[in-house]
């Protein structure tokens, strides 16, 4: 019997000046365990005058998780961190009650094409997540962690190498300080194989299979990348990597209350999201010192 309750779809969704493959929310299946939101930013090889370029805009209710395959982007919020971050790092942003962040280019990058050629960083690629707040932090005073690739749990077993991105599983846990009960894993394998790991998994688990692909149980149906499949029992989570493949891992506890979401905000009632909408028109977010520009927010 198959073990998988859902299969999601990557989904083009234009940001502004790039187009991301969209994965959460989806329409029957809003959230896995405390995650909310999951895009999946390029690959994409900017041009010359080209730049990442995401003005201030406002968070509630919701950590974000920033995790780059490729590339940098400098991210400035209104606590006053200014940070940049390059691939296989975190940055953890808690908007608590509310903040402020801009997302950009680095300096030394821009236009970096036209007397240095096509250099690394300016491709991007990554993953964009919201993780939902519980209830009782809703309204916590906002943080910013910023996490080194070097400082992320990393382990082999199964023939594959683990990486732990956020939370605890497995006997490991990860330096980003998550506000409750979850995991971000990385899972490599480059000869491919048979992972075993359902025991170790608690609440609800959804895997994206980022390159590669994947073999549910054994004997199953094959899953080509570009996708998430979420399972109805994490018990059971076994499956076989074809070489060269990743896949992440996310879950946790889900909530026992519904979480609702517009724009930027995420919220355990909608008397909350209509107040923070409000605040954002009545500029009464805090201030991101050294920028520019206001993002408004859609009506609809």
């Amino acid at each position: 019997m198959s073990n998988i309750g859902i299969i999601i779809p990557e989904r083009a969704r234009d940001i502004g000046n790039f187009l991301v493959g969209r994965l959460l929310p989806f329409h029957s299946k809003r959230m896995v365990g405390p995650f909310i939101f999951i895009d999946h930013m390029g690959p994409v090889t900017m041009s010359e005058h080209q730049n990442m370029d995401i003005g201030p805009h406002p968070h509630i209710g919701l950590s974000t998780l920033t995790f780059l395959f490729e590339g940098a982007v400098v991210h400035r919020d209104s606590l006053g961190t200014a940070v940049e971050i390059t691939p296989g790092a975190v940055n953890w942003m808690t908007a608590g009650h509310g903040i402020v962040h801009s997302e950009r280019t680095p300096e030394r990058l821009r236009h970096a094409g036209s007397t240095l050629g096509q250099v690394p960083e300016r491709s991007l690629h990554g993953l964009q997540i919201w993780v939902a707040l519980p209830k009782a932090l809703e309204d916590m005073e906002p943080a910013f962690h910023h996490t080194e690739a070097k400082d992320l749990p990393v382990w082999e077993a199964d023939g594959a190498r683990f990486k732990l991105i956020a939370g605890e599983v497995m006997g490991h846990r990860s330096p980003v300080p998550v506000h409750s009960p979850l995991y971000m894993l990385e899972v490599h394998s480059e000869a491919g194989g048979e992972v075993r790991i359902g025991q170790h998994l608690y609440g609800e688990v959804g895997m994206y299979i980022l390159r590669g692909g994947v073999q549910e149980g054994a004997g199953g149906e094959w899953h080509g990348e570009r996708r998430i499949l979420v399972a109805k029992d994490p018990s059971l989570c076994t499956f076989t990597m074809a070489p060269h493949t990743t896949v992440y891992l996310f879950g946790g506890e889900p909530f026992p209350e519904e979480r609702f979401i517009h724009w930027n905000f995420v919220a355990t009632s909608e008397a909350r999201l209509e107040a923070a909408k409000q605040r954002w028109r009545d500029r009464q977010f805090p201030e991101l010192v050294g920028e520019t520009g206001y993002v408004p927010m859609p009506e609809r």
